[in-house]
């Protein structure tokens, strides 16, 4: 095999790569056996005729995308090693000659990883806000756990009012007729929770069990449904029964029910204390964040197209797969919204580019400063996935076909972070100049 490199802009490699006669008559061997029971001649049983008579019936093309790729694979596997280079796009192939009796020469267009020239990255100044949890945080938490432990309990002697959930049936009707999904039973619907159309909830309040009333709505201008967008419509009302939400008494048998503490100061003191910890948690995390995003800005490096490209395939795939979580499709949310998929695309754009800077920028501080994961770092780490996954490690590896790559590199990046962050200077937010960052 020979091959020569010639680089382009913007990280662009070609490689052009000869595979002599003797390796490619080899690899139309290859394809010969893989698909000679495919082909069928006069006075040979199927899959019996040899080469040469094959080769005289269907013609030597017949061969060529199964032998391409004996041939090509191969050779630019070794042609990658022997020029180091670090590939990220998808290979583009060019057939430039082929033959049995010439070889098969062919170039491959690849985009290389980028090179990044390092700014200042240790000991860089960097602002620390702190917001230090408080009875505010307390109370605030007391109200979620009461709203978890409330039950909603019938009203007959009021009308329903704003914050109570009424059990409705309603049918909506355009000029007179009823439209589709305009109509249900038993729905319960709090009110005020603004999940109807604006005007809806509104017109129950004030009204009671067993009463039956019209009530006339528009729906919005940028409503999903072409039909009833901005149109005026007439809903037909029914309360079933109006509820109201009875909370518990704030008190230590309260406490008690909810918690492992006897009274309601234990628990208070209790929850004041992992606020305080969740808020020293979140100001570290966002300082740490912050700490990568000023060593990523003093550092230049031009992200290709192709990693901004499999960077928002991976984005869509993380948003599609939290919303399946909750219940929904991400093409149904996006027509909903009136989005497109390439809309969406697009506004991802961004965030990529942002999220490969910082992962090329930790890469280089972390060969600059020669960090790497030890063997012991890699058991330690593939024994905690292993109960994340709830498999065993031994499991786990196995599945890994012994390429632990992903885990040497992600321990290697966060263990750069850490570097930098504790070499970070913390700056007090008002003390910060907002002009710039002084790096010392």
């Amino acid at each position: 095999m020979a091959s020569n490199m010639e680089r382009k802009e913007n990280n662009v490699v070609v490689l052009t790569i000869d595979v002599s006669k003797e390796d490619f008559a080899a690899a139309i061997q290859q394809s010969f056996q893989k698909n000679k029971n495919r082909f069928q001649i006069p006075g040979f049983r199927k899959g019996k005729a040899p080469y040469h008579m094959v080769k005289q019936y269907y013609g030597e093309g017949v061969f060529y995308d199964d032998a391409i790729d004996f041939a090509v694979n191969p050779a630019y596997t070794e042609a990658v090693k022997e020029y180091d280079l670090k590939v990220v796009s998808k290979p583009d192939l060019e057939i430039l000659d082929i033959g049995a009796d010439k070889g098969l020469t062919f170039s491959i267009t690849v985009t290389e990883k980028p090179t990044v020239t390092l700014g200042v990255y240790l000991g860089v100044e960097v602002p620390f806000h702190f917001h230090d949890a408080g009875e505010e945080d307390v109370q605030k938490e007391l109200e979620r756990v009461l709203e978890r432990n409330s039950r909603l309990v019938p009203v007959a002697d009021r009308p329903a009012a704003t914050d109570d959930t009424v059990t409705i049936d309603y049918e909506g009707f355009l000029n007179g007729v009823a439209f589709d999904g305009g109509k249900a039973e038993g729905y319960d619907l709090k009110i005020g929770s603004s999940s109807f159309i604006p005007g809806f909830e509104e017109q129950i309040v004030g009204h009671s069990v067993d009463e039956e009333f019209p009530i006339t709505v528009t729906f919005p201008v940028e409503y999903h449904s072409e039909d009833l967008k901005g149109q005026e419509v007439t809903f037909q009302i029914k309360i079933h029964a109006v509820k109201t939400k009875e909370f518990p008494v704030l008190d230590d048998e309260f406490a008690k029910d909810v918690s492992e503490f006897d009274t309601l100061d234990e628990y208070k003191a209790d929850i004041l204390a992992k606020k305080q910890e969740q808020a020293k948690s979140h100001a570290e995390a966002d300082f740490q964040n912050a700490v990568v995003k000023v060593v990523s800005d003093n550092s230049n490096v031009e992200v290709p197209d192709c990693m901004v490209d499999s960077e928002v395939d991976q984005l869509v795939d993380e948003q599609t797969t939290r919303m399946k979580q909750q219940g929904i499709e991400l093409d149904q949310y996006l027509q909903y919204v009136g989005q497109t998929m390439e809309d969406f695309r697009a506004g991802l754009v961004p965030v990529a580019k942002i999220r490969i800077k910082n992962n090329l920028v930790i890469e280089a501080v972390s060969l600059a400063e020669k960090i790497a994961a030890t063997d012991e770092d890699v058991d330690a780490e593939a024994e905690k996935m292993a109960v994340q996954y709830n498999m065993k490690k031994d499991e786990l590896l196995a599945r890994l076909g012994g390429n632990d790559g992903f885990i040497r590199e992600s321990i290697a990046a966060q263990k750069t972070v850490e570097l930098i962050t504790a070499a970070a200077k913390k700056v007090d937010f008002h003390e910060h100049d907002h002009e710039g960052h002084d790096h010392k």
